[in-house]
């Protein structure tokens, strides 16, 4: 089922990081962020590398020390993502890291302290063409902001992401991106809902300390959706207490729902009931799990009776259908050919590949083509 997203997204200045645009017209970008200690370069270079295959677009790294930012500077020279290096208050860890090759820079301009240290950060990052983030949390703001309104709220997380502004455009500094993250989903989109109308950069959308895998992946979902759903968002970053490979996953899950970006396999399957003719539940497990390595965009229906199966598979690009004594299988919408339920996980994820291989080789026929 191949249709746009009616969704219209609000309109932002572009910037990029690295050669990833964010912001104006660019896809929305997927990003995650390590949770290795950072001057454990193997370790670290090993987690980038997964996150990549798992189809990351950028990738923040934490950089708490002058020791990590030299170790950073190995990782940089082993991985092609794009880096964004996570930095609080030490401004010569931003200086360094700048010449060390960094993408981006999260840091917020108002930690950094005197106005000479400020200038000398934002000059590296013009003179390097090197975005900053700001980026706000309801759980680190300014202790005058906290005086101010008692408790975090979507006004505070504002007046500081516009104090940290403020300091950019003194400077005369445009190539920025913004976020303002809690772990309340009203108070987060509330913010978002904001600033959206007061700046035109780009902003990272994303709900903070969302929960373990199950709970922030619900969190995040709803969060995540509603700012999306309204237009808003460049940038995404799923926060789980889990692997940072799950968040990736469950962000293109997010976007491929709101038909915003497509990656790897959308499958359509029922919750599964009496009227099954095989076990959908358990042929999804394992389809899912053989399956995690497409990255070809494709629509895939696995229904378990004939009561709404015929409908889903005709709008699919691959579709099954539970029947008795064999189950029907659909491609491009049509029937094809009958499946046993006894090889019937083997068959699918069989077809489903010759699928997906017809489809790049076509892909390679059409760029051969345009080279010529």
């Amino acid at each position: 089922m191949k249709q746009d997203s009616p969704i219209i997204r609000r309109k932002s200045r572009q910037i990029m990081v690295g050669n990833v645009p964010v912001g104006g017209d660019a896809p929305i970008a997927v990003q995650s962020m390590t949770n290795t200690n950072t001057s454990d370069v193997d370790a670290t270079v090993g987690q980038i590398r997964a996150l990549q295959e798992a189809g990351a677009d950028i990738v923040r790294v934490s950089v708490p020390s002058m020791d990590a930012a030299e170790a950073f500077g190995k990782i940089r020279e082993q991985v092609s993502l794009p880096l964004v290096a996570d930095i609080h208050f030490d401004y010569k860890i931003a200086l360094r890291v700048a010449e060390l090759g960094v993408d981006c820079l999260r840091i917020n301009p108002g930690n950094i302290g005197r106005d000479d240290r400020v200038s000398a950060v934002i000059s590296a990052a013009r003179d390097g063409n090197i975005p900053i983030r700001i980026g706000v949390n309801a759980g680190s703001l300014e202790k005058s902001l906290q005086r101010k309104y008692g408790e975090p709220t979507a006004d505070a997380l504002v007046e500081s992401a516009m104090r940290h502004i403020d300091i950019l455009d003194h400077h005369d500094f445009q190539d920025f991106k913004v976020s303002l993250k809690a772990s309340e989903v009203f108070m987060t989109v509330e913010a978002y809902r904001k600033i959206a109308s007061q700046i035109e950069q780009p902003l990272h959308l994303g709900i903070t300390e969302a929960g373990g895998f199950r709970s922030g992946t619900v969190k995040s979902s709803i969060g995540l959706g509603m700012l999306l759903m309204d237009g808003i968002g460049d940038t995404i970053r799923v926060s789980l207490a889990a692997d940072p490979v799950q968040e990736i996953k469950v962000g293109f899950d997010i976007l491929k729902s709101l038909r915003l970006r497509s990656r790897g396999i959308n499958f359509i399957a029922c919750p599964s009931c009496s009227r099954q003719n095989f076990d959908v539940i358990q042929t999804m497990n394992d389809l899912e799990a053989r399956l995690e390595d497409v990255n070809t965009s494709l629509d895939v229906a696995i229904i378990g009776c004939i009561v709404n199966g015929p409908g889903e598979a005709k709008v699919a690009d691959i579709g099954l259908t539970g029947g008795s004594p064999k189950n029907l299988f659909y491609m491009a919408g049509k029937p094809n050919q009958k499946l046993d339920n006894a090889t019937l996980t083997d068959d699918l994820e069989r077809l489903i590949r010759e699928e997906v291989a017809r489809r790049k080789e076509q892909e390679e026929s059409i760029i051969a083509r345009s080279d010529h």
